[in-house]
C-alpha cells in the first residue's frame, strides 16, 4: 500500500497569512510531505473549539498561491462544499490543474456542516447529497472539453463547454464521517476522506465501503484521513495546546461517530484517532494504526497549533515522517 502524508494549511483563523502559507508549504515540500490541503466555507463561523476569528481565505485562491511557490506538492481540498455553480467550479479546478501541472490536484468534496451557508444562497432546502452528485456529473462531462447541455434537478443549461481541460485526471474524494458518506464515496468518487472521526469509526466505514465494492465487483476507493494533530515532547504538553473540552463537546454531538463503551466521549483517549496528541513516536504509532486500518493518505490537521505552524511542520517532517518511511524515500 502506498503511503502519502499531508498538512492542512493555515488559511483560516487568527494565524492565517500569506507568509505562513508560502513558508510552510515550501518547508513541507523540502521535508518530504506529499500534499497540502484547504477547507471550504462560504460564510465562515468557526466550530466552537476553533475560537472566534472568522478569517477564511478562499480555498482555490490559496491553492493557486501555494501551487505557484512549490513544484511537487499535491494541492487538495478537504472539502469543497456544494455552493458553487458546477460550471464555475469545473473551470476553476481545471485552471488550477493547468497551472500547477499534471497530477497535482485532488478535489475532496462533501455536504458541508452549516445550514446558514446554504440559506444565504437560496439552497437551504436542497438535498445536498443529490446536489453533489449532480455537480460531479456535470463537472466530469465538462472536463472532456465537449459541448454539453444539462437538464437536471438543480441546474439547467445548453451548449456549454470549458477550456482548458485539466492536465491529466483530477480525482474526486468524498469527505464525510458517516456510513452514508462511505457509500457515496464508493458510488460517485475515487476516494474516501473523512475528517475528525475516531479510528474505530474510520475502520467501520472502510469495512462498509469494502463490502460494497466486493458485492459490486469494483475497486475499493482510496482511503484517507485528516486527524487533528498536536505535537509535543510529552502527551501532557501536546494536550495543553488543545481545546479538549470543546472537542469532546463536538464529539458528543456527532451521532456519526461510534461512541466509547461508556456511551459518551469524556477523555482524550475516547477521541482515539480523531485527535493525535503527543510525542513524535506516539504520532507515528497512531499513523501506523491508520495505515493498518486501510488509510493510504494521512493529513495532519494542526489547527490547534497554527500559532507555532513552522515549528510543528518541522517537527513532523524531521521526527515523524522518518519513523513512517525509509530514510529519504517516498513510497
Amino acid at each position: 500500500m502506498k503511503r502519502r502524508y499531508g498538512l492542512l494549511l493555515p488559511h483560516f483563523g487568527e494565524h492565517a497569512s500569506a507568509e505562513a502559507l508560502i513558508e510552510g508549504s515550501r518547508l513541507a515540500e523540502k521535508l518530504g510531505f506529499d500534499s497540502v490541503w484547504v477547507r471550504d466555507h462560504l460564510v465562515f463561523h468557526p466550530h466552537g473549539m476553533e475560537g472566534r476569528d472568522r478569517t477564511h481565505l478562499d480555498p482555490l485562491v490559496v491553492l493557486s498561491w501555494v501551487g505557484s511557490a512549490t513544484r511537487s506538492l499535491v494541492l487538495g481540498t478537504a472539502s469543497l462544499i456544494p455552493h458553487r455553480h458546477p460550471i464555475a467550479l469545473a473551470g476553476a479546478l481545471a485552471s488550477l490543474s493547468f497551472l500547477a501541472g499534471e497530477g497535482r490536484v485532488i478535489a475532496g468534496i462533501g455536504l458541508g456542516s452549516f445550514q446558514h451557508e446554504f440559506d444565504a444562497i437560496g439552497l437551504g432546502e436542497a438535498d445536498r447529497s443529490a446536489l453533489v452528485a449532480e455537480q460531479l456529473d456535470i463537472i466530469r462531462r465538462l472536463w472532456t472539453g465537449e459541448t454539453m447541455s444539462h437538464d437536471g434537478t438543480y441546474y439547467r443549461f445548453r451548449n456549454v463547454d470549458i477550456h482548458p481541460s485539466p492536465r491529466g485526471h483530477i480525482p474526486f474524494w468524498y469527505c464525510g464521517g458517516s456510513q452514508a458518506a462511505a457509500r457515496r464515496a464508493f458510488e460517485i468518487c475515487e476516494g474516501y476522506f473523512p475528517g475528525r472521526i475516531t479510528l474505530r469509526t474510520f475502520a467501520r466505514n472502510l469495512k462498509r465501503m469494502r463490502r460494497l465494492a466486493a458485492d459490486a465487483g469494483k475497486a475499493v476507493p482510496i482511503a484517507a484521513a485528516i486527524p487533528i494533530t498536536s505535537p509535543g515532547r510529552t502527551r501532557e504538553e501536546a494536550l495543553a495546546k488543545v481545546d479538549l473540552a470543546g472537542f469532546l463537546e463536538e464529539a458528543n454531538r456527532h451521532g456519526r461517530w461510534m461512541p466509547p463503551a461508556s456511551g459518551r466521549f469524556e477523555t482524550a483517549e475516547d477521541l482515539d484517532g480523531a485527535l493525535i496528541a503527543g510525542a513524535p513516536s506516539h504520532i507515528a504509532e497512531v499513523a501506523e494504526r491508520y495505515h493498518a486500518a486501510g488509510a493510504e493518505h494521512l493529513v495532519f490537521d494542526l489547527r490547534f497549533r497554527f500559532g507555532q505552524w513552522l515549528e510543528n511542520v518541522q517537527l513532523l517532517g524531521e521526527e515523524v515522517l522518518p519513523l513512517l518511511r525509509p530514510a529519504g524515500a517516498r513510497s
